[in-house]
């Protein structure tokens, strides 16, 4: 858990343990204060507060990023690429929809060259702000610094740019040994994501919640 989010639960624990021994003092047939009958409206305003949910975004995406990392790097020193792919197909799936339910935010990854036509594809929205990293990517600027964070009808939308390191090219750059080439026909026979090189925009990671009114 994040500092930020620690603050605010602790911050809540208080409040809400201020308000019941307000309650209680109070007889049951008490008129509500202003401060009592704001406090849900407040709760709600925090819930959605723009600032608040990049920084849980921000979070889920680093447990996402962080575990999958994780496990790449052990398969690879079990197996090499062969190994790695294996966890991209099997676990990874896995990490993120149990990252999503921790964290109450949709996870997922996209790119505009995806690997898994079932969920690596980017719907609508999405291809505009992966076509928006690449025009600043190729106006200089650095695709580990991009983001994207916005309210729509209701809906928290956030995206983080996922550069090309250089170890991902083993299975996603130009040069592929044959063992990863048949493994990629073997998994995924309608691979697109390929060709890459280092520092190239891979995709990026999506965060999606559904705000409350």
């Amino acid at each position: 858990m994040n500092k930020y989010v620690l603050m605010v639960s602790l911050v809540a624990l208080l409040a809400a343990c201020g308000e019941k021994s307000e309650q209680a003092a109070a007889p049951a047939d008490a008129p509500k204060t202003a401060q009592q009958v704001a406090a849900p409206a407040a709760a709600s305003a925090q819930g959605n507060d723009k600032a608040a949910l990049v920084e849980q975004a921000k979070g889920a995406v680093q447990a996402l990023g962080g575990t999958l990392k994780g496990e790449l790097e052990a398969a690879m020193k079990a197996g090499g690429p062969v190994e790695a792919m294996n966890i991209c197909h099997t676990k990874a799936p896995e990490i993120a929809k149990a990252v999503s339910a921790e964290k109450g935010m949709e996870i997922s990854r996209v790119s505009l060259k995806n690997r898994n036509p079932e969920m690596g594809a980017a719907n609508e929205w999405q291809v505009a702000i992966l076509n928006d990293f690449e025009a600043k990517k190729a106006a200089g600027e650095d695709p580990a610094t991009m983001a994207y964070a916005e309210v729509v009808d209701k809906e928290f939308r956030f995206m983080k740019a996922i550069p090309t390191g250089a170890v991902c090219l083993k299975c996603h750059g130009t040069d592929l040994s044959p063992e990863v080439t048949a493994k990629l026909t073997e998994l995924y026979p309608k691979d697109k994501a390929t060709g890459y090189k280092e520092g190239d925009l891979r995709g990026a990671f999506v965060v999606v919640k559904q705000l409350t009114q």
